[in-house]
């Protein structure tokens, strides 16, 4: 590689073409060595396809990709790590049945003098680089008993710990507390100080303008500006992103409140206890508190796929208990997981396939599938929720991560929810987007739908809730009128039981 270069990574005029759309039209990126260069755009803007194409997953249409002041061709995965271009992917890739250490090391195992796995020495290197970087785990644990923010704490350890000379890190606090966030900048910053390049995607705009230097957005898979980080405002990313001013971030609209829809009594299970809770219809209710709070595990239970050990469930007045969770979606109770890839769609089927999975009974005739039906349904799914895409018949691993979060929104919608249970419903996506599923929540509770909100993100907390629930611990610990609720006595709730 030349020694002689002013950007360590440049691509020129990118362009890329699938069957019925054009994901990439000459898009533009140049990334100096020892900086962070943020790359915003809604979700379907062409960032995961340009990160793909950098990659070696997808081979380039057009254009040019100079690397070290070297023109390259990204031929695999492998060859661009070796080659020094490491990435932490959004959609989080662990190999679950496979140790901590094993997953790092994976494919540069440390070998002895009889070309076996040296385990001694790849624990060792495992528990030094977690020491390193202040990331406390056990190097013998098992991927498949951490939590998704361990996961994506490991995968970040096994990105940077490539050596790598450029970093494309895809949102990687989208699954992380505001601690594991906090040591993540303390390493990026350690990173610039080495000259590593960090190309760095998300949708949180304060993230941006805290660790970025520069910024690069993207629309319709067309470039549309870039410039240093000091030379725009928040405002000025957003309306560039959307090619429209958004005006409020979050559209709450006051809607009546019902009766009582889901009620909670004195419910127990394996990370809650004694919770007693009332959601009515028409409201949002957000639920607050720090990652391992129980919240999760709650409305799991509540949705049949957690044991709930002792306690009492009601639905409309009417004692419930679901031991699965097709007994819940039969009774109205929906629940779209925060782990989408595992637990929202079907990634191998087709987009049509994952929106009408939940309603086959309602859109067959005599056990045939009606496709007329079908077509409507899917037709109104794709355009309430503006999902972007090629075809339904494309498969739903194709869309980005905040379209697939659409299709698993589209799912539900089709069930006519009395109670909708949306577990970082947000995470992931664009300002665009999340603004139109704010609208769609609103409209939903305007219906007399019963919602319940799980969020790490205050903001969203506060602007979207009537009424806000905190956990701690497995407890919880407030309700708070939402005239009532701040981030401090929020976080107070939040922190009760961590005091000793």
């Amino acid at each position: 590689m030349s020694e002689h270069y002013e950007y360590i990574l440049e691509l020129k005029n990118i362009t890329k073409e699938f069957p019925g759309v054009k994901a990439l039209d000459g898009v533009n990126l140049k990334l100096k060595p020892g900086s962070v260069h943020a790359l915003c755009g809604e979700n379907g803007a062409g960032k995961s396809t340009l990160m793909k194409i950098i990659n070696g997953i997808y081979k380039l249409d057009d254009g040019e990709i100079w690397y070290k002041g070297e023109k390259i061709i990204p031929k695999s995965p492998k060859a661009m790590l070796d080659m020094g271009i490491a990435t932490i992917h959004q959609e989080l890739s662990p190999l679950p049945n496979m140790t901590i250490a094993e997953n790092i090391f994976l494919g540069r195992e440390p070998l002895d003098s009889l070309k076996m796995v040296d385990w001694k020495k790849m624990w060792a290197d495992t528990q030094k680089l977690m020491d390193e970087y202040g990331f406390h785990y056990d190097p013998k644990t098992y991927m498949k008993d951490l939590t998704v923010s361990d996961i994506a704490l490991i995968e970040i350890v096994k990105a940077i710990s490539r050596e790598a000379s450029v970093v494309i890190m895809d949102e990687p606090t989208s699954s992380i507390t505001d601690s594991e966030v906090h040591i993540l900048f303390e390493n990026i910053k350690r990173l610039k100080e080495k000259g590593v390049g960090i190309i760095y995607i998300s949708h949180k705009l304060d993230e941006i303008f805290e660790i970025c230097d520069a910024v690069t957005i993207f629309r319709d898979g067309q470039w549309i500006h870039s410039c240093p980080i000091g030379e725009i405002d928040k405002n000025g990313i957003i309306k560039q992103m959307v090619g429209r001013e958004i005006t409020e971030q979050f559209p709450k609209t006051p809607a009546p409140i019902g009766d009582a829809v889901l009620e909670i009594k004195h419910l127990t299970g394996k990370r809650f206890q004694n919770v007693d809770f009332t959601v009515h219809a028409g409201e949002i209710v957000g639920f607050a508190g720090l990652v391992g709070a129980g919240r999760s595990e709650l409305f799991r239970a509540v949705f049949g796929l957690d044991p709930v050990e002792s306690g009492e469930i009601y639905l409309e007045g009417k004692k419930v208990r679901f031991h699965n969770a097709q007994q819940a979606i039969d009774a109205g109770v929906l629940m779209a997981s925060e782990d989408r890839k595992r637990e929202g769609v079907v990634l191998c089927r087709s987009i049509r396939e994952n929106i009408t999975l939940a309603s086959l009974k309602d859109i067959c005739d005599k056990g045939f599938l009606n496709m007329k039906k079908e077509k409507n349904n899917i037709g109104e799914m794709i355009k309430t929720l503006s999902i972007k895409l090629s075809t339904p018949e494309a498969p739903v691993s194709s869309l980005s991560g905040g379209n697939q979060q659409k299709v698993v929104l589209a799912k539900w919608l089709l069930r006519k929810p009395k109670v909708l249970i949306l577990d970082e419903p947000t995470r992931g996506i664009d300002v665009g987007a999340k603004y139109e599923i704010y609208k769609l929540m609103c409209e939903l509770a305007r219906q007399g739908v019963a919602i319940v909100m799980i969020s790490s993100e205050m903001p969203e907390i506060l602007g979207m809730s009537d009424r806000i629930a905190v956990m701690s611990q497995g407890y919880l610990t407030g309700e708070l009128p939402i005239a009532e609720a701040t981030q401090e006595n929020i976080m107070e709730h939040a922190m009760k039981g961590f005091e000793q």
